[in-house]
């Protein structure tokens, strides 16, 4: 039986069909044929303009890929598992449809470099949908933010109340892990708009191509300077899916606080009822589903980077079939990140916060310990000494069930003579919060800079997007 493969003039014999199910990719790398199509089209321009081959066969070229792209975007396009990828599926049909010229669109070039290519332009598309995906969930926390300037809560370490502090600022916190997640993701285009077309195989090629024109046509800021390294680089896939674990990570840990939050022992928050699920067996159960979920999908985008750098770790130069595998890992963690974006962003705009639960947790757990020491601080006592007065006077109120502001002066004076009647100042939660003022406090002042400062980089970013290409 003859080989109908597009490369199998050295062989005599078919494969089998197990090996064609094993070896074929199109059943996922699909989802790059409208990257395959504009690299192809822009391929056969630039062996028009070099006279590879003639004006008239790179204008049928692209009108048959034009029809190709409409069959596909209509549902009427049939992939066929015997062409293994995208790329023969698309060469195949076009070929039966404008007959040899369709056959001269892979002079100069290979799959290596071709899916390379596609690689680098669906990386590019999805960067620009997550940096938007990163704004919006921006937009919710600098909004949330803007209207709890006022509202107090416990800040945490070691999940054990701390210090009091706004809840705007917590919320900012979140703003600029985001911040960092947007500005990693558009730094990463400067090394994803590499040009890999023209590289060939792996050597180049013996035709006069223009790998710049291309370059141009497909919007790259440049060409690979090294035929060997563009075809086996995958570092641009495994940057992304590194920045793609760093949101998810910081999502999960917003997840986390909020799932905690969510609970009865805190009831700091109540989530919509939207985004919520039941139980089968329990009715009064309103379980975070999403917030959960979100917790777990990090696992699983850790899992797609970790398969990537344990994929690419013992690959010789240059292109091996193994790194075929890199494509459902990445496409599987830019859905979920993606998902995960826009699901939080609207869940955030509707939870409702229980500011007087958030109250009461400020009266418990001798969160104004650390002002009773800055106050005896500025009554001329040593810092360290001041922290072991001070130690001493919560375990004496512990013992007796009371808080440091319930102390009598006369108690008070037992500990130190420092102590005055302005030590009541102190002993108050928005005083204290307000008295941060150092850059990056928790000061309504500070607070109210940073939600006007987010306004500002959200609008920066909005612009930084805008002008992507």
């Amino acid at each position: 039986m003859k080989n109908q493969k597009l490369w199998g003039g050295r062989f005599k014999s078919s494969s089998l069909s197990e090996v064609d199910q094993f070896n074929a990719s199109v059943e996922f790398d699909q989802k790059l044929w409208p990257h395959d199509i504009a690299g192809s089209m822009a391929h056969a321009k630039m062996l028009a303009k070099q006279k590879i081959i003639s004006q008239k066969e790179a204008k049928n070229i692209v009108q048959g890929l034009q029809t190709i792209s409409k069959k596909i975007e209509s549902g009427k396009f049939s992939w066929d598992l015997s062409k293994e990828d995208v790329h023969l599926n698309i060469e195949s049909i076009l070929t039966q449809l404008i007959g040899s010229a369709g056959e001269k669109l892979h002079t100069a070039r290979s799959r290596n470099d071709q899916v390379a290519t596609d690689l680098r332009l669906y990386c590019r598309e999805k960067v620009k949908l997550l940096l938007q995906g990163l704004v919006w969930l921006q937009q919710a926390f600098a909004e949330t933010a803007k209207k709890n300037v006022e509202t107090l809560l416990p800040g945490y370490t070691h999940l054990q109340r701390a210090q009091p502090i706004s809840l705007a600022h917590h919320l900012l916190a979140y703003f600029e892990m985001l911040q960092r997640d947007f500005s990693r993701l558009s730094d990463s285009l400067d090394r994803i708009n590499v040009l890999p077309l023209g590289a060939g195989a792996l050597a180049g090629t013996t035709f006069p191509i223009d790998r710049t024109f291309v370059a141009k046509e497909l919007q790259f800021h440049d060409a690979a300077a090294n035929s060997l390294d563009a075809v086996s680089d995958r570092d641009f896939v495994i940057e992304l899916l590194a920045d793609l674990s760093l949101i998810m990570m910081h999502l999960s840990r917003f997840a986390e606080e909020w799932i905690l939050w969510s609970t009865h022992e805190f009831g700091f928050i109540q989530l919509p009822e939207q985004f919520c699920t039941g139980s089968s067996m329990m009715p009064q159960k309103m379980n975070p589903d999403i917030l959960e979920l979100i917790r777990g999908k990090t696992g699983r985008v850790y899992g797609s980077l970790v398969s990537l750098l344990t994929i690419m770790k013992g690959l010789p130069l240059t292109y091996n079939k193994d790194m075929q595998e890199d494509k459902e890992p990445l496409f599987d963690a830019v859905e979920t990140v993606l998902a995960s974006l826009q699901i939080l962003a609207p869940m955030i705009r509707q939870t409702k916060f229980n500011a007087e639960n958030m109250k009461k947790a400020l009266s418990a757990g001798f969160v104004l310990a650390t002002d009773v020491a800055d106050y005896l601080v500025t009554r001329g006592i040593p810092f360290r000494q001041a922290h072991h007065i001070v130690g001493k006077m919560v375990s004496y109120c512990h013992k007796k069930g009371i808080e440091l502001k319930e102390l009598k002066m006369d108690e008070l004076k037992k500990f130190d003579q420092a102590f005055e009647k302005s030590i009541y100042h102190w002993l108050d939660e928005q005083h204290a919060v307000d008295r941060r003022k150092s850059l990056g406090g928790t000061a309504r002042s500070n607070v109210n800079q940073a939600v006007t400062q987010a306004k500002k980089i959200i609008s920066k970013n909005q612009q930084l997007i805008a002008k992507l290409k």
